[in-house]
């Protein structure tokens, strides 16, 4: 065994097999990386607005368009506004997407996730609770935003098939034991 240290290949560096010659960029990368983004904390609340008129806890749910233009069913939510507790937001984001007023009955649980933007990476926070509707009709005419294109009403053991998110989805199956010992 020699202790000689490897000595540097004179030339370029050789193509890969079945690929392109490896290519450095001199002036590093002029794209920044997530790590070089700044980072922002964004707090939102929302959940499962629940009405029993037809027998079975049925929820009301929206259809909202995701970064790649693909249409997703999920649960309301939106942003804590001004001295607003977690609560208050919940109630008032599902009046606005569904168009159905309702009354906190629980703490779901709380969704924690990181996106990246354009030119920042978000942390983001959200708050989920069990409501009982109390009135309204269902219509997306209030969302302030229009993030919400569509809105119905779905029986609480469908949700799992019809939410986009595993997280909420999970929320849905948890609504659904609550309910199931309520009753």
């Amino acid at each position: 065994m020699s202790s000689a240290a490897p000595r540097p290949r004179p030339g370029p560096v050789p193509s890969p097999p079945g690929g392109h010659a490896l290519r450095i960029d001199p002036q590093g990368s002029r794209r920044p990386s997530a790590r070089a983004l700044p980072v922002v904390e964004e707090t939102s609340a929302g959940g499962l607005v629940i009405e029993h008129a037809r027998g079975l806890p049925h929820a009301a749910v929206i259809a909202r368009r995701n970064r790649a233009g693909r249409l997703e069913w999920c649960l309301p939510k939106g942003h804590l506004e001004g001295p607003e507790t977690p609560e208050q937001a919940a109630v008032r984001e599902i009046a606005e997407e569904t168009g159905i007023h309702g009354e906190v009955v629980q703490a779901l649980g709380t969704i924690d996730y990181w996106f990246t933007g354009d030119d920042r990476r978000v942390h983001k926070v959200v708050h989920h609770f069990l409501l009982d509707a109390q009135g309204g009709e269902l219509t997306v005419e209030g969302d302030p935003d229009g993030e919400a294109e569509d809105v119905a009403w779905i029986a609480i053991l469908d949700l799992p098939d019809r939410l986009a998110y595993p997280n909420e989805r999970r929320l849905a199956i948890a609504a659904s034991a609550v309910l199931s010992r309520r009753a």
